[in-house]
């Protein structure tokens, strides 16, 4: 979830484009985190994005390097709540509240798509899209590593012990993340999924 740019831009060739990049480029990744990579058509994404197939190829390239770019703006937008929670609070135990409060939300929203684009991707991606799925492991890999970041600041700061295993903490928060992510796909209410995220956090009090 913590963005990676990922250089897919396409100079577009010939006549100037008579559409908003940004915008089609949002109703593209609203639609990939709805139905998928290999869910989405080509015809699909040129509805919703309201633009002709030589517009398509000359300001995006292909499916899958569009596909890349509405993953870095979707990790753009989710990395500036999940930065901002980490960064709150006095302890560690509060940072992870916070996180897991803010997912919930962003997990819920009525304006997008349920659940997590990155969490839902690695059930909507088939062995032959192996690139994509490195993709994907990447932009997860970068999420833990910023939470084992923020637990060894909690070490630093004397809120977890110095024996604590950071690797195994991080990657059983980034479960968790993950988890809530799929819960909010499968329709768990913003309630229940604040209450997993809570009862995650017991693991500070052992």
């Amino acid at each position: 979830m913590v963005t990676k740019n990922i250089q897919t831009q396409r100079k577009a060739r010939g006549r100037p484009s008579s559409f908003d990049r940004e915008t089609a480029l949002m109703a593209a990744m609203r639609l990939f985190w709805d139905r998928g990579y290999e869910g989405t058509s080509f015809d699909d994404l040129t509805a919703v994005m309201g633009i002709s197939a030589s517009s398509f190829y000359n300001s995006f390239g292909s499916k899958e390097a569009l596909y890349h770019e509405a993953i870095d703006a979707y990790a753009r937008q989710a990395s500036a709540w999940f930065v901002a929670a980490l960064e709150t609070g006095q302890t560690t135990a509060d940072a992870f509240r916070a996180l897991f409060e803010a997912a919930a939300c962003a997990f819920t929203r009525c304006d997008s798509p349920s659940g997590c684009m990155i969490a839902s991707a690695a059930t909507q991606c088939s062995p032959a899209q192996s690139r994509l799925k490195e993709l994907m492991i990447d932009q997860r890999r970068l999420a833990e590593d910023a939470m084992k970041q923020r637990l060894a600041l909690g070490v630093k700061a004397g809120d977890l012990a110095p024996t604590t295993d950071l690797d195994a903490l991080a990657g059983y928060f980034s479960t968790v993340m993950q988890g809530l992510g799929i819960q909010a796909r499968d329709g768990a209410s913003r309630e229940k999924l604040i209450e997993i995220g809570h009862m995650a956090l017991s693991v500070f009090k052992q």
